[in-house]
């Protein structure tokens, strides 16, 4: 891989989100660099790509270690044990899924941003608050920690589109009892992500269709 072949790829996509109606320079894109190494990463930045994201905490911190011009996002699963390490590395943990979880961060980074991750396809192998709990989870977090929107995957299979639109539902809804708004809407990867743009998504996590598939 070079960093041409990025390029090359995100041009494809820059053109499939216009395609789908949607402005590329009004899209943010999370370059999902987990499982590829640092060289890979450089790439990324290189094509113009700031946000890179992260599926494990140790893995990250390595990276940052040569990486830190980069805007890092926590895209993973955050368990409790490894909060004191995540808080206030991230520029986004986008994986908050309970107020303990919340309450966790906020005793080491209480002006971390994080988005509240919703596990909308209701899939038990998923973590994520459930939709009916996410307005009070978002709600608690909002008085601990910089709470800007929400993140949420689409069912392994069938359909992406009712899962894209619940959350979006929820985003919504969440900035009316907030009273205030919520920026980011995260949804949408590398295989669903124009079902994504079109239920309102504003930050795709996007990893095959910039670097392909990856060796593990």
């Amino acid at each position: 891989m070079t960093e041409a072949t990025v390029l090359e790829r995100l041009a494809r996509v820059s053109a499939r989100i216009a395609a789908s109606g949607r402005n590329p320079d009004e899209v943010a894109i999370v370059a999902v660099t987990k499982g590829f190494d640092v060289s890979v990463c450089r790439f990324a930045l290189q094509a113009g790509l700031r946000m890179l994201g992260e599926n494990r905490v140790q893995e990250a911190l390595k990276k940052m270690e040569d990486i830190d011009e980069a805007e890092w996002h926590l895209i993973g699963h955050l368990q409790t044990n490894k909060v004191k390490q995540a808080a206030g590395r991230f520029a986004l943990i986008q994986t908050v899924d309970s107020v303990r979880l919340a309450e966790a961060i906020a005793r080491h980074a209480p002006t971390q941003k994080v988005l509240v991750e919703v596990n909308v396809a209701r899939e038990p192998q998923r973590s994520g608050a459930m939709p009916e709990d996410a307005l009070e989870v978002m709600a608690a977090t909002s008085l601990l920690l910089e709470l800007q929107g929400v993140m949420g995957m689409a069912p392994a299979t069938g359909d992406p589109a009712p899962a894209f639109n619940e959350l979006r539902r929820l985003h919504d809804e969440a900035e009316q009892r907030l009273g205030r708004g919520l920026p980011i809407l995260s949804m949408g990867m590398s295989g669903d992500f124009e079902a994504a743009l079109a239920a309102g998504s504003t930050m795709l996590r996007l990893g095959q269709a910039l670097f392909g598939p990856r060796a593990n």
